[in-house]
Formats: structure tokens, sequence, C-alpha cells
């Protein structure tokens, strides 16, 4: 595997990003030492080592929806600050 070079200055222009001159050595010493690790990764023997696409089980852990009673309306109503019609009432957000 070929060593990359990676531009900080030129990602950071493409992301519209002001590095200083320190930012910019900084980062590229990180980045460096990031590939490094990623080279190393790639230089481990898997020999034998059947791939898998998730290293964790996937099963769903999450609880099962239960109905439960809502809130009535006229409760809800009482705590917002705005309402006509019993309906709740928000600022515009979209201009038309």
């Amino acid at each position: 595997m070929a060593d990359p070079h990676i531009d900080v200055r030129y990602v950071a222009n493409l992301a519209r990003i002001d590095l200083s001159n320190d930012e910019v050595a900084r980062f590229t010493t990180q980045l460096e030492d990031v590939m490094g690790y990623i080279k190393k990764l790639g230089e481990v023997d898997v020999e034998g080592i059947e791939p898998c696409t998730h290293p964790m089980i996937k099963s769903n852990r999450v609880r099962k929806d239960e109905p439960a009673p809502s809130l009535p309306a006229g409760d809800f109503l009482q705590n917002t600050p705005d309402q006509a019609n019993d309906q709740l009432r928000v600022p515009k957000v979209v201009d038309a």
C-alpha cells in the first residue's frame, strides 16, 4: 500500500475552513498517524478468520409498543402559550 499524502490545506479550503499554519501542521501529523494505524491494520494476518458484516449480534432490543391513555386535549391546551379553536398555535415557519 502506497503512503497517500493528504493535503490538509487543500481539504480545509474545500470545506471552507480557515486554518493557521500551526493547525495545518498539527492536523497533518494527526492524519499521518491515523494513516499509519490503517496501514498496520492492513498488515494483520486474517487467514482463516471468517469475515463478518456486523461485529455484534443483531437483535431488536426495543420493547413492544403498548397503547396508553393520552393527555386530554383540554389539559394539554392549558399548558400552551397560544391556542385557537381548541388547537395549539405556533409561529409561522414557511413564507408563502
